[in-house]
């Protein structure tokens, strides 16, 4: 799977003022991405709201991701629940035709064992006909799928190609390079420690801020991965800032603020998500202000 090497951005699903989807939004949104060094595109993540698109909003969203991509990225697209039966009814009847693998967070709310998230995934690799990229995110799922499971998936199942791992833990994250499988792929789901993960051996990073400096940090990431260390941490220090003010107040309140900062797109969510307050805007935008200046 080397088109999953590098740096992946997890889109947003830009809304108009009225709160309809706006796909000219999207199709700018993509465009930079890509126009900025971008390896390839997560389609239907938690970024993208999905959580309060109806069914026809998805398919909107995605239908509008694949033309204006045009073949020209690796295409992922988030398939996840805590639904297992709705999970791989989805993967047997949607066309995954356009996309090179899925996404597939870790049973939400349910909370289940160790045992249940193994079952969870091993359903679903056997249902999927094309890879499967598992995503650990516990800040959001109430569990943290430990490294004996993701390694147990990663032997038995040949399409259980890696992890998308947000827990946020270094050492996790280790254990983890440690142990893998040669060719299963550990992805930084944390854009703040995105270069560590890839300098202890890390596949890459799937981002948020990557779709708002996709420039400066895929060139970080690459860095990285060519094992040019000073260099990529200037990047490091430089974005560090911008990282910790877009999760501030919520994920995707401040990647969509910064999206109106360069004019791209509205910084409008959906409710129970609430645009950020005045404070972070005018230091989102003065951080944008400043990239410029460098740029």
């Amino acid at each position: 799977m080397q088109a999953l090497i590098g740096t992946g951005v997890a889109l947003v699903t830009p809304f108009k003022v009225d709160f309809s989807v706006d796909t000219e939004a999207l199709k700018r949104i993509v465009n930079f991405s890509i126009d900025g060094g971008i390896e390839y595109l997560v389609v239907m993540g938690t970024t993208a709201e999905n959580a309060t698109l109806s069914s026809n909003e998805k398919e909107l969203v995605i239908k509008t991701v694949i033309e204006v991509n045009d073949n020209r990225l690796p295409l992922v697209l988030g398939v996840g629940g805590n639904n297992t039966m709705e999970i791989i009814e989805e993967l047997k009847t949607r066309d995954l035709s356009a996309f090179v693998a899925i996404l597939s967070v870790s049973p939400y709310y349910n909370k289940p064992t160790q045992e249940g998230i193994y079952q969870h995934f091993k359903a679903i690799a056997e249902a999927s006909p094309i890879p499967v990229v598992l995503y650990n995110v516990p800040g959001r799922t109430g569990s943290n799928m430990l490294p004996s499971t993701v390694l147990r998936l990663a032997n038995d199942f040949k399409n259980v190609v890696g992890i998308k791992e947000a827990a946020g833990d270094i050492v996790q994250a280790m254990q983890l390079l440690k142990n893998k499988p040669s060719d299963f792929l550990v992805i930084s789901g944390d854009d703040m420690i995105a270069l560590p993960m890839v300098l202890a051996g890390g596949a890459g990073v799937i981002s948020v801020i990557g779709q708002g400096f996709p420039k400066e940090f895929s060139e970080m990431i690459r860095l990285g991965l060519n094992r040019k260390v000073d260099e990529a941490f200037k990047y490091q220090y430089l974005l560090s800032d911008s990282i910790d003010m877009i999760f501030e107040q919520g994920n995707p309140a401040g990647i969509k603020q910064v999206f109106l900062s360069q004019g791209i797109s509205e910084n409008v969510v959906r409710l129970p998500l609430v645009k950020v307050d005045d404070s972070l805007a005018e230091r989102l935008d003065l951080f944008v202000k400043k990239i410029n200046t460098l740029a």
